[in-house]
């Protein structure tokens, strides 16, 4: 599941009308980033991983979309910050990651 997702999150990426070819450059190399860290996560804690790599993919869709919806946005990254908490201590560079995706996103204006 995590690969497909990953793919389907970088195909969106790819195709959003809303980013300039930087920016998609660098919000690719963040889900690369995401990619191998919860591939490591999955090795012990699938089902986190899994959920981990859903919420990304909504927060990635809500941040992509041409009409925003902040409230959506809001909720898809406090599921994903959620689904990491509990790694901070044990997987500090997924936490940073995710950490990541979402400063990005607001730097978007989101």
């Amino acid at each position: 599941m995590i690969n497909q997702t990953i793919h389907d999150i970088e195909a969106r990426i790819r195709a959003a009308n809303t980013l300039t070819a930087l920016q998609k450059t660098e919000l690719q190399t963040l889900v690369g980033k995401l990619k191998d860290e919860v591939t490591r996560l999955g090795e012990t804690h699938q089902d986190d991983a899994d959920s981990i790599v859903a919420f990304a993919r909504l927060a990635t869709g809500e941040g992509l979309r041409a009409k925003k919806n902040p409230r959506l946005f809001k909720i898809a990254l406090e599921g994903i910050r959620a689904s990491v908490e509990k790694f901070e201590s044990t997987h500090p560079a997924l936490t940073l990651t995710v950490n990541g995706l979402s400063t990005y996103f607001s730097n978007l204006g989101i």
